[in-house]
């Protein structure tokens, strides 16, 4: 059960204070801008190679985060600025953050899969680096040959000498000492037959090991594939004229808020609470009774589904990590210029578990996609099956963690 008391960060609070107005969104926009100005000298600086430095990868991580803050004002507090430059300069800065989000994503979306699949399948190193020749070559051979090996030819080296030893290299010696590499043509089809007919007893964790090596092969070829093609367009993107003008834009903001007449004695606190209602909305139409149970299983309804698109149930928990951003970015601004020194921490952990939330749900959709190769070896289309049930089941950890989180939440009183 919430417990009620005072909340003094709370933007509906009557703590005591003069009540922030557009001075304040003024000087908070400015600090945004200033920042990113200083990230995108930085990056400049660090460059932006295709082995960009650790430097390089923070300054564009810091110009996310300050066009983030920036577009969220702008939405927020609309009312208070001019409407014609907020609703020309949203679109940009939203393009420039998810232009620079995309090489990151692919690349910690890569690392989750492999790491899922190393712990899945037990193995001592991670299914994209393993090192032993005769996997690698599997996974490197054509799609045909991989479908052909698993479907039953002997590919395996291993597979048949067990075999041939099984059936006659173990009774050869005992025999007159004949083993089965000098045992006659006919006799060593025979007991290869034999091994066919009669293999050894595979268990769950070889299977999946060797369908996880080729696996993360797939996988790794595909994303690292998409990450280049999207720090390639990164670079574009950041020489164009189209970057150019909204740096410029964001320039003149550093030292001019196009603020409204009325904005120097408007309050700041009513339209942030708005955007807290609007989050409240979105959060009371979630399924938070089926995610407070544990293993419900609800986020691997259609997991079988033919269709391509996004799992629909994912978009409303999406759009509650949009509005919670919202929401957090709004009390910053009300706190004055240095607002992200205001820390909630049960807004971070719920923005945290919705942030797994998202990553699992790209993961999974991810590892279907890579599912869909034409030609693939059973074993691997295998080892794809289970890694997608199980960023399904991290889909659903992260409803529970975020449910558990939200029940955590102070009630305000004026």
């Amino acid at each position: 059960m919430a417990q009620q008391h005072l909340d003094p960060t709370d933007p509906r609070s009557g703590h005591a204070g003069h009540a922030p107005t557009g001075d304040a969104l003024a000087g908070y926009l400015r600090a945004q801008a200033t920042e990113f100005l200083r990230a995108l000298r930085l990056h400049r600086e660090t460059g932006s190679g295709a082995n960009g430095s650790e430097a390089s990868a923070e300054a564009a991580r810091a110009l996310r985060r300050s066009a983030r803050r920036i577009s969220a004002g702008l939405h927020t507090f609309q009312s208070l600025l001019d409407s014609d430059w907020c609703e020309a300069m949203r679109p940009e800065l939203a393009w420039v953050s998810g232009t620079l989000a995309m090489e990151h994503a692919y690349t910690a979306r890569l690392e989750r899969l492999l790491t899922a699949l190393h712990r899945l399948s037990g193995s001592t190193a991670l299914p994209g680096q393993t090192a032993g020749a005769g996997t690698a070559g599997r996974a490197d051979a054509p799609a045909g040959t991989r479908a052909d090996s698993a479907a039953g030819a002997p590919a395996d080296p291993a597979a048949g000498g067990r075999a041939d030893s099984a059936a006659g290299g173990r009774s050869g010696p005992a025999a007159g000492g004949r083993t089965a590499a000098a045992a006659p043509v006919p006799q060593r089809a025979a007991a290869l037959d034999t091994g066919l007919r009669n293999p050894p007893a595979a268990t769950p964790e070889r299977g999946l090991t060797v369908g996880a090596a080729k696996a993360g092969a797939l996988l790794d070829r595909q994303l690292t594939l998409a990450r280049t093609r999207a720090h390639s367009t990164a670079l574009q993107a950041l020489g164009s004229s189209r970057f150019h003008a909204v740096a410029d834009k964001v320039a003149l903001l550093a030292s001019e808020v196009p603020l409204t007449r009325a904005a120097g004695s408007t309050d700041l606190r009513p339209l942030a609470a708005a955007a807290q209602d609007r989050l409240a909305d979105a959060v009371a139409a979630l399924p938070l009774v089926t995610a407070g149970n544990p293993y419900n299983a609800a986020a691997l309804v259609h997991g079988l589904s033919p269709d391509t698109v996004p799992h629909p149930q994912d978009a409303p928990w999406h759009q509650v990590r949009l509005l919670l951003r919202l929401h957090r970015y709004a009390r910053e601004a009300v706190s004055g210029p240095k607002g992200n020194a205001v820390v909630d921490l049960r807004l971070l952990s719920a923005g945290r578990a919705l942030n797994r939330h998202r990553d699992a749900s790209e993961a999974a959709a991810a590892a279907a996609h890579a599912a869909r190769t034409p030609r693939i070896a059973p074993a691997t289309a295998y080892a794809l099956g289970v890694l997608h049930a199980d960023q399904r089941h991290e889909v659903e950890a992260a409803r529970f963690a975020f449910q558990q989180c939200w029940q955590k939440e102070t009630v305000s009183t004026s």
